[in-house]
């Protein structure tokens, strides 16, 4: 279960990747825009201050986070973005954060690229980070045989569904997009005590929180933080530098019509 509270601890943060992202988007004058696993709003509500004569199409899978995003206003719906399809006056498709969770995505991104008008834009954002100390730390505690009879197996032991940089540009190259992709580490700086398991919480140790009771959720929390605080230590005045490696892709869809 997705904690909108939780999530925007680190908005600052989580928002960086977001304008970034944005920041590439040639579209002047789209006629809807669709913001795909939009979480609480927060940043959704850039869009609609970038382009406000556009209809704001606001999509997630989290009943929690649909609410928090309309108690800001948005009007977004509760849907599964593989069944999402763009309506006929989509001009831009806006995913930051969110596709990393679909196994397979790739191919959505080519399935829109085709439906959209040319001149369209489809812009995603997907943490590269799978093979990071703390993504290893907590695959390694759960593969543990006490946790590992509890937790089974879950979308976050699988096999990293994020493409190379190289790879997305291929894919909708030959989609026959107009294609710019990059990647970026960033250094966050976090502060207090177990800096880096506050952030997992509200994302990575999702699946993990979904399984556990209250105590197993506290147990496992307990057993992870002196892995996480080897592999990420903090300095003397309490703050912790914490690499976050994100991959970007912004494709627009044939050759401009508009």
């Amino acid at each position: 279960m997705w904690n909108p509270q939780t999530y925007l601890t680190f908005a600052d943060q989580r928002g960086r990747p977001f304008f970034d992202l944005l920041g590439r988007v040639g579209a002047e004058s789209p006629r809807r825009v669709a913001d795909l696993g939009c979480g609480p709003g927060n940043l959704t509500q850039h869009l609609a201050q970038r382009w406000p004569e556009a209809v704001l199409e606001a999509v997630d899978s989290s009943a929690e986070m649909v609410t928090a995003a309309r108690e800001r206003g948005i009007d977004a719906k509760l849907a599964d973005i593989t069944a999402w399809t763009p309506h006929p006056d989509t001009d831009v498709v806006f995913s930051n954060a969110a596709l990393q969770w679909i196994p397979g995505h790739p191919e959505l991104m080519v399935r829109w690229a085709g439906q959209l008008d040319a001149g369209a834009w489809i812009a995603v954002q997907v943490p590269g980070n799978f093979d990071a100390p703390s993504h290893v730390s907590v695959r390694r505690l759960a593969d543990q045989e006490h946790w590992s009879n509890i937790l089974g197996d879950f979308a976050f032991r699988t096999a990293n569904v994020v493409e190379t940089p190289i790879r997305y540009a291929e894919i909708l190259t030959e989609a026959g997009c107009h294609v710019d992709v990059w990647e970026t580490t960033y250094i966050h700086e976090l502060e207090g005590e177990n800096a880096v398991l506050n952030w997992i919480t509200g994302t990575a140790l999702t699946a993990v929180r979904d399984r556990l009771d209250d105590d197993q959720w506290q147990q496992f929390r307990t057993e992870l933080v002196p892995m996480l605080d080897q592999a990420y230590p903090s300095r003397p005045d309490g703050r912790t530098y914490f690499p976050f490696r994100r991959i970007f892709v912004v494709a627009q869809v044939g050759s401009p019509s508009r």
